[in-house]
C-alpha cells in the first residue's frame, strides 16, 4: 500500500469564497460565546471543506457547471484518466453525498461508468453494486465515507481517493481497507486530495506530525476544534498562497 497526499490549487472563485466565509464567519466568532460559538465555528469549518471540494457544494447549486471551477475535481479526472487507461479500477471516497452527487453527474458527462453506493442504499442493491465492481463493470466506484467504511470488500481496487479528509484518521483507514485488506493481490495506491494553503493543509500536516495529537485531539473529530482560541482559529483558517 502507497499513500500519497496530492496538493491542488485553488481555482479563483473558491479562494474568493474561501477568504470571505472567513472574513464573516470570525467576525461572528469574535462576538459569541459558549454553545453559540462553537456552533459557528463548526459552521466555518463545514464551509471551507465544501468549497475545497467544489463552489456548487457550497452555494448548493441546482443545476451547476462542474468543471473548471475546482482544483480537486481537474485532479480526480486526471488520475482517472491514467487509472482508465490502464484498465483499473478506483474507489472514490468523500464525506459528503451532496459532492457525490455532482462527481457522477461530471463523470457520466465524460462517458465514464460509476456507481454511487451511500447511507440510503439498500442491502440487496449494495451486493449487487459490489458484484458489478469486482466484475469489472463499473471502474469508478463513489462511496459516501460512512455508508461504505465497514463490511465491503473491493479488491478489484488498485486505488483508492480520498476526495476530502475525514479528521479522523482511523476512519480514513478503515474506508482504505475495503481494498487494502484480504484476497487483494495487486499492490493498492492511495491518494489523498488536499486544498494548498487551506485548512485541509494544517489539517494534514497536524496528522502527519503528531500521530498522538490526532488520537488525542482530532480522535473527535472536527468537534475538538471548537476549543481553540480566537486567534488560534483565524491561524487555522486563514487561506495562505491564495489561488494560481
Amino acid at each position: 500500500k502507497t499513500e500519497t497526499d496530492r496538493a491542488v490549487s485553488l481555482t479563483a472563485e473558491q479562494a474568493g469564497l474561501y477568504e470571505a466565509v472567513v472574513r464573516e464567519t470570525l467576525a461572528e466568532i469574535a462576538g459569541a460565546d459558549g454553545f453559540e460559538r462553537r456552533g459557528l465555528v463548526m459552521k466555518l469549518l463545514t464551509a471551507l471543506k465544501q468549497i475545497c471540494n467544489h463552489p456548487a457544494q457550497y452555494l448548493k447549486e441546482d443545476r451547476p457547471r462542474i468543471a473548471d471551477r475546482s482544483g480537486k475535481v481537474e485532479l480526480l479526472d486526471e488520475l482517472l484518466d491514467t487509472i482508465l487507461a490502464e484498465q483499473g479500477s478506483v474507489l472514490v471516497f468523500t464525506q459528503y453525498v451532496q459532492m457525490a452527487r455532482l462527481l457522477e453527474e461530471h463523470l457520466a458527462e465524460r462517458g465514464v461508468r460509476t456507481q454511487f453506493l451511500h447511507g440510503g442504499t439498500p442491502v440487496a442493491r449494495r451486493e449487487e453494486m459490489v458484484g458489478r465492481f469486482q466484475a469489472g463493470e463499473a471502474p469508478v466506484f463513489l462511496l459516501s465515507l460512512k455508508a461504505a467504511g465497514t463490511g465491503l470488500n473491493l479488491t478489484r481496487a488498485g486505488h483508492v481517493v480520498h476526495f476530502d479528509r475525514w479528521w479522523n484518521p482511523a476512519v480514513e483507514a478503515q474506508a482504505t481497507d475495503r481494498a487494502y485488506r484480504i484476497g487483494q493481490t495487486q499492490p493498492v495506491q492511495v491518494h489523498r486530495l488536499i486544498a494548498e494553503g487551506t485548512i485541509e493543509d494544517r489539517i494534514a500536516e497536524m496528522l502527519a506530525r503528531k500521530q498522538g495529537l490526532a488520537d488525542a485531539v482530532l480522535g473527535s473529530g472536527e468537534a475538538a476544534l471548537t476549543e481553540l482560541t480566537d486567534a488560534e482559529l483565524a491561524d487555522l483558517v486563514e487561506l495562505r498562497g491564495g489561488a494560481r
